[in-house]
């Protein structure tokens, strides 16, 4: 069987014990000037790259990351990046599996959008993924990408705009082709429905005209599905807000979707108290946005699937997690996800995570997606407090 390739490096630490002096102070300096070639190669990008373990306690920065996140080259190293940058830690594990199950040996691929206040306000994307050493017994560790993306947001619903105007034609032809076969089923059922009305003498007919109100139904229920997300899309609205629960929002959602959820054999978990505390919403937007979500859920699980839905809050934010058993997103989606126009279902529209974070952002708030191929998916929405977009307004 043949051997794994090594290099002339491996060789010689292979055979550590056995250097004499000299040939050991030579290696020491040629690690010396390879990681001094390391380090200027990583100082060099423009993107902050970390090494973190498993807890977040930061094992490596480089000199954008100390520059976004606004501490010295002595400062970052040691620190735990969780308590850098709250609301952060990772929830994949526990918003899927039972803490009985060995859920902290989940570590999700995440991609998220965060805002920071030091030493400037900014906006930051943020890419994080799991590896391991080539050894069995090396520890997990995330590799986490940031970049600026602040004159990106500034600039996105321009460049919406500016896709949305060059791509009208043939989304609009795409919309008309979706309309035409729903509307061709109503055509044709509710001329079944005139001819029985016509012909019908006795009650025998009753079963087989609701039958047909029910198809109806169904496909008038698709198109006003269809339509919205189009209008969405061309024609976004400023959020009205007013103090809003969003356990009550959430509950109106799944209510509307309870049958369609039993017909799916999808279990629902929702652990979200009353008392949350009080956020400023659109309630017409804010629905939207759970019912995105809930709908890529579904989506995306098999009969017997689960979805988890979980709160929490802290001084500043209230955060709702949405997790779900399904097939999870591959690593090359990851960074794709809000793209308008991406989708990797048949028959998607790509508008859907890209209206969820256009809403969130108009809110003040985030959105960040986690997910492990075979595992799951889970989205965390994060809307700041009323009391915290008070002290904001007034600052």
């Amino acid at each position: 069987m043949a051997g794994k390739k090594t290099s002339s490096l491996d060789r010689v630490l292979g055979r550590l014990d056995t250097l004499d002096s000299v040939n050991l102070a030579n290696l020491v300096q040629r690690l010396a000037r390879e990681r001094g070639l390391f380090e200027e190669i990583f100082n060099t990008l423009q993107e902050g790259v970390l090494v973190i373990s498993s807890n977040g306690a930061i094992e490596y920065a480089n000199a954008a990351a100390h520059r976004l996140i606004g501490l010295g080259s002595n400062e970052l190293t040691g620190q735990v990046l969780w308590r850098l940058i709250p609301g952060l830690r990772p929830s994949l594990g526990s918003s899927l599996e039972d803490e009985s199950s060995g859920a902290g040996s989940v570590l999700p691929v995440l991609a998220r959008e965060f805002e920071l206040t030091y030493p400037e306000t900014r906006t930051v994307r943020l890419y994080m993924v799991p590896f391991r050493g080539e050894g069995k017994t090396d520890v997990r560790r995330f590799a986490v990408i940031l970049s600026d993306v602040t004159k990106d947001k500034l600039t996105t619903e321009q460049r919406i705009e500016d896709e949305r105007n060059s791509s009208i034609l043939l989304l609009a032809a795409g919309v008309a082709h979706e309309l035409g076969n729903p509307l061709n089923s109503l055509t044709i059922h509710l001329q079944l429905i005139e001819r029985k009305l016509k012909k019908l003498k006795a009650s025998k007919d009753a079963e087989s005209l609701s039958e047909s109100v029910e198809i109806c139904r169904n496909e008038v229920q698709r198109l006003d599905g269809i339509i919205s997300h189009f209008l969405e899309a061309i024609r976004p609205r400023p959020p009205d807000l007013a103090e809003t629960n969003l356990s009550d929002f959430l509950a109106e959602v799944l209510s509307f979707q309870h049958r369609e959820l039993a017909d799916r054999g999808i279990v629902v978990e929702a652990e979200t108290p009353h008392e949350l505390p009080p956020v400023m919403a659109d309630r017409n937007q804010i629905k939207q946005v759970f019912f995105n979500l809930t709908k890529n859920a579904m989506e995306a699980m098999q009969p017997g699937g689960k979805m988890r839905i979980r709160s929490r809050a802290d001084d500043d934010f209230v955060f709702l997690l949405f997790g779900d058993t399904g097939a999870g997103i591959k690593h090359e989606d990851m960074m794709r996800l809000f793209q308008p126009y991406h989708t990797t279902k048949p028959g998607g529209h790509g508008l859907g995570l890209m209206i969820v974070q256009r809403i969130m952002r108009e809110h003040g708030g985030q959105v960040g997606v986690e997910s492990k191929e075979g595992v799951g998916t889970v989205v965390t929405l994060q809307f700041p407090r009323k009391d915290r977009r008070v002290r904001m307004l007034q600052s």
